[in-house]
Parts: C-alpha cells; structure tokens; sequence
C-alpha cells in the first residue's frame, strides 16, 4: 500500500517545542488601591519599574481596611511564591476616601511581618 507523502516526509523540518517561560513578577516595592464603581483595584509596582495591575478578589462593598489587607495577602503571596522572600506592607495615609498607597518593603530575617502589614 503506497502512502502519502507529507510536508515533514518532502523535506520540511519540524521545530522543537520551545517551553513557554512563566512570566516572572519582580520584587513589589508599592500598592495603588484603588475603590471603583466596578470594584476593588490594585497596581502592584516593583522594584524593575514593572506593574502588575488587576481586579482585587473582593465584593465591592468590602471594608476599606479588609480590602488593604487583602491587597497586602495578594503581594505577601506573590514575593513569596516569585522571590521565596517575605514582605512588609505599610500603607500611608488616605490622600483621597477611594485611594490608598503602600509601601512594600523586604523583611529580615531576624523581624517578622509586623501588625501594620495588614491595616
């Protein structure tokens, strides 16, 4: 039985599957929060001078102060799971009721996370 001759069997050469690399999260130094009508947003700055911007996992009508400390367990998490290394967020005074900012700075090992991580 005479079979049919394909594109790979004339001469053409197959490409080897290149992994997709997972894109890496740099080392966050900052949080925008912001309250929306559509609901709570977040821009994680880092140190790379990269962003990474998204919808905060949150009703809408979450507490100001819960919807921090979410944001807070989002970049914890993220410099965690990316950098295997902890982080303290500090968050800095409302300038505007629907805006909050952060500072994220790295932990040592000798002071853990404090209280005002989260608030």
């Amino acid at each position: 039985m005479a079979t049919n001759p394909t594109m790979l069997d004339s001469g053409m050469v197959r490409r080897k599957k290149e992994k997709k690399n997972q894109a890496v999260f740099g080392i966050p130094k900052g949080i925008v929060l912001l309250a929306t009508p559509e609901g709570w947003r977040t821009s994680a700055l880092t140190v790379e001078g990269g962003m990474l911007c998204g919808r905060l996992d949150v009703p809408i009508n979450t507490d100001p102060r819960d919807a921090r400390a979410a944001a807070a367990v989002m970049v914890t998490d993220l410099a965690r799971d990316f950098h295997d290394t902890d982080v303290e967020v500090n968050w800095d005074p409302p300038q505007e009721p629907w805006s909050w900012t952060a500072h994220v700075t790295l932990t040592t090992e000798n002071h853990p996370p404090s209280q005002s991580t989260v608030g």
